[in-house]
């Protein structure tokens, strides 16, 4: 045995020590959280970690890797910290927007008794999740009206995060307006494009000027503070009671049956054996080769899958290369399950199961 291998030995059998000291120490951390719970203790306290950093510091002899056994303890307190926080205020959820955004509503939905954490866009929400800011994410994929929501499947593609569940959230748009508005006095009316365009014949028929948002519950709020009446937005009741709007008229989208689906993306993916009326999403992208994506669809056609969609999306990287998702209905965490993801690696330059969640699952606290 060469010393590279003696020292990756070595370093293995630390690591699980240190995996099996972490679970211990974390199951004091969630006592620590329910003695502070009990009496409304804060989670953060500098003073108390700042002495724990002094005094641990010192149990490291080697003063060059002092400094770095500081960082790693530092660490360690960032990852307790949020342990607590979860065990204390419930499941943090990253979503996109200000309160009042559907999305706020499906993480409340999604987890009741935790805390929606509103960040400025999609990627900030995805990685507040990715880097442990927040639990897990809860970000939009697809409208049944306007289609895939792209800049949040490129982040799927491109990031480390999995799919644990899905929740369809039926979206109704109303128009919201300054108290003593009418009808008559609006000429312009902001929102998100997606909420925009679902009530296109209603802002036609009424020939309202259009001014697109961030989403739907920024422009609830530039409508409040702006305070002209002649400025309205498209949201929710919800976005209109937190920004002292009035709904002037409800229900003004097209389609009675629009519908938004969001996916609860966390840093674990979901094990355990699967059910057969699971679901699973898959992204990959296949070699520049005649038949290539048609053999991918056909090796997960043989093996029983049902694709309930197929979708492509440019490469930010190769001009004019595509990549592919996927979401099917079927157990792939079964012995066929692998035996198509062996198939599939063999005809995909890049293949990721996404993850695995039950059909129209409910409300879950999935991490």
């Amino acid at each position: 045995m060469n010393d590279l291998d003696l020292a990756r030995r070595v370093i293995s059998a630390c690591d699980a020590d240190i995996a099996a000291l972490f679970e211990k120490r974390m199951e004091a951390v969630r006592r620590v959280a329910a003695y502070k719970k009990e009496r409304g203790l804060p989670v953060y306290d500098p003073a108390r970690e700042e002495e724990l950093l002094q005094k641990n510091s010192a149990l490291v002899e080697d003063p060059e890797l002092r400094a770095y056994y500081i960082t790693f303890q530092r660490n360690t307190m960032a990852v307790s910290r949020a342990f607590q926080r979860k065990l204390i205020d419930g499941v943090r959820a990253a979503f996109s927007g200000i309160p009042g955004a559907f999305a706020e509503e499906a993480a409340a939905e999604l987890f009741p008794g935790g805390s929606p954490i509103p960040f400025p866009d999609f990627a900030e929400a995805y990685r507040a999740a990715e880097d442990g800011e927040c639990d897990c994410a809860v970000l939009p994929i697809e409208n049944s009206f306007a289609g895939e929501v792209g800049i949040v499947c490129d982040l799927i593609f491109s990031g480390s995060l999995y799919i644990n569940n899905m929740l369809d959230l039926a979206v109704t748009q109303n128009l919201l307006a300054l108290p003593g508005t009418s009808p008559e006095d609006v000429k312009v009316v902001l929102s998100h494009p997606q909420a925009l365009a679902q009530c296109a014949g209603f802002l036609r028929s009424h020939g309202y000027q259009t001014r697109e948002a961030a989403n739907t519950a920024v422009a609830a709020q530039a409508v409040a503070e702006c305070g002209d009446p002649s400025v309205a937005a498209i949201g929710t009741g919800r976005a209109a009671a937190l920004y002292g709007l009035n709904v002037l008229l409800p229900r003004i989208n097209e389609n009675g049956l629009n519908t938004t689906r969001f996916a609860v993306l966390s840093r674990v993916p979901n094990d355990g054996q699967g059910h057969d009326d699971d679901n699973f999403f898959l992204v990959f992208s296949v070699k520049n080769e005649a038949g290539s994506l048609a053999e991918a669809v056909n090796i997960i056609g043989r093996h029983g899958y049902n694709m309930r969609s197929l979708h492509s999306r440019p490469l930010k990287t190769l001009p004019w290369n595509y990549y592919f998702y996927v979401e099917g209905e079927g157990n792939i965490r079964s012995e066929n399950g692998e035996a198509m993801m062996c198939e599939l690696s063999a005809v995909c330059d890049r293949l990721k199961l996404v993850g695995t969640y039950p059909a129209q699952r409910g409300r879950e606290d999935i991490q």
